[in-house]
């Protein structure tokens, strides 16, 4: 098996904010619903609660954001995927579900600094204002299918992989001293 290497080497921008890719991340896609033991699935697999409609439940290194109301993204260290995965097939033994390894389609990004919100305003038709901590947003960062949240004063969004770049590129753009809004 070859080691993890993130989309971007761990690509960072210093600007008005902050802007990193901090992946290798692990990440599991989850596609169950009404299930008897599904909060006993995912509890073994990231220490979380079912989260609520657009929220995401966070547990140090690990997180289970709602995506839809059948599919929640599981977030972990890129190691315990395997882990994850196979406490999932346990608990959810005879009930409908799919569980997938989505850690290397993806690329995760961290936006820090007092002015965070003002690099993806500029990307992504979301209101940061009334954005809650725990509050997961499924959006767009310009044209790319994005998921965002609030946490540790900052943000964390993820994309597909094959757009790390474009991404990278949009956020430090979006970044650049000079460019903040007033």
């Amino acid at each position: 098996m070859s080691d993890p290497i993130s989309a971007l080497k761990g690509a960072s921008f210093q600007g008005f904010a902050t802007v990193r890719e901090i992946g290798p991340v692990g990440m599991v896609t989850l596609r169950a619903k009404d299930l008897k033991t599904l909060d006993k699935a995912i509890k073994a697999a990231v220490g979380t609660k079912i989260p609520a409609q657009r929220r995401i439940e966070i547990n140090g290194d690990k997180a289970c954001g709602w995506m839809s109301p059948d599919e929640y993204l599981l977030v972990m260290p890129y190691a315990e995927v395997a882990k994850a995965l196979a406490a999932i097939a346990k608990t959810l033994t005879g009930q409908h579900h799919l569980a997938v390894d989505v850690s290397d389609a993806r690329a995760v990004f961290r936006i820090e600094g007092e002015k965070a919100a003002d690099v993806l305003r500029k990307l992504s038709p979301v209101d940061f204002d009334s954005l809650q901590p725990a509050e997961l947003r499924r959006t767009r960062a310009a044209q790319v299918a994005a998921a965002l949240w609030q946490q540790d004063g900052g943000f964390t969004l993820v994309c597909f992989r094959s757009v790390a770049g474009y991404v990278m590129g949009l956020l430090t753009h979006s970044a650049q001293p000079g460019s903040e809004l007033v």
